[in-house]
């Protein structure tokens, strides 16, 4: 049983008339994973997010991603390696330039999307952003998904890889995240959602959608911002946690 586990969220990740209620969410969560530009996030609402993190004593991290403003970060990009390396050098700058500004610093680094996805197979890709992690802050943490090619390498590396679980997404049988565009892959049901996590808190286990069980070594959650519903799921996995004797707090410190 983990006696203390992170809650993350993604966050900051509106855009001009595209607005995504997720300010709430740093009330609640322990770390707040904030756009940077590029997938979502424009200049005010990254500063302001950066802010209210700052305020409640969250911590903040990068939550970069491929340059993809029109699909949200969600759709692959075949990268010439030196340019995402730049994408994610540039993305790492803005948000640190607002979190000083709230009086606070980047504590760890999440990537995003398709992105997030992809550095779990994709052997170039995930090199060319744990390397340009390491050349930016090689003492940042890096939350991935278990068993991929990033969290191995990170840790290969000597950057301290952190494994997650998502509690409002559902899961294949070999632990990657069911694809968005398949039916039932975002999870709705709070009650499921703090059942599945309370499970994985106290077991190590995850439910795949067709029942498989799989162990993990997660050590902290995650709920998207963009859920319908996600500030309430949030604090509902938050209370049934410390209602467990769980300790919810940032691994980033």
């Amino acid at each position: 049983m983990n006696a203390v586990i992170d809650l993350n969220s993604d966050v900051g990740e509106s855009f001009g008339n595209w607005q995504v209620p997720d300010q709430q969410m740093v009330e609640v969560v322990s770390s707040a994973n904030i756009a940077c530009g590029l997938h979502a996030g424009d200049p005010i609402t990254i500063r302001s997010t950066a802010a209210a993190a700052a305020k409640n004593g969250v911590a903040i991290g990068a939550h970069i991603g491929y340059r993809d403003l029109a699909g949200f970060g969600r759709r692959f990009i075949d990268y010439d390696l030196n340019e995402l390396s730049a994408d994610i050098l540039y993305q790492l700058g803005a948000l640190e330039a607002m979190a000083r500004a709230a009086g606070s610093r980047i504590s760890y680094v999440k990537p995003h999307g398709a992105l997030y996805n992809t550095i779990v197979t994709h052997q170039d890709q995930a090199k060319a952003v744990i390397d340009t992690i390491a050349e930016y802050n090689p003492d940042l943490p890096v939350l991935l998904l278990p068993g991929g090619h990033a969290l191995e390498y990170a840790r290969d590396q000597g950057l301290r890889g952190v494994a997650e679980a998502f509690a409002d997404r559902a899961y294949n049988p070999d632990g990657s995240l069911t694809s968005r565009r398949q039916e039932g892959s975002v999870l709705e049901d709070v009650n499921q959602v703090v059942e599945n996590m309370l499970r994985l808190a106290q077991d190590g286990v995850l439910i795949a959608h067709d029942g498989t069980r799989i162990e993990t070594e997660a050590e902290s959650i995650c709920t998207h911002g963009d859920t319908q519903g996600s500030v309430q799921m949030a604090r509902a996995v938050r209370d049934a946690l410390i209602g467990a004797g769980i300790e919810i707090r940032s691994f980033a410190g």
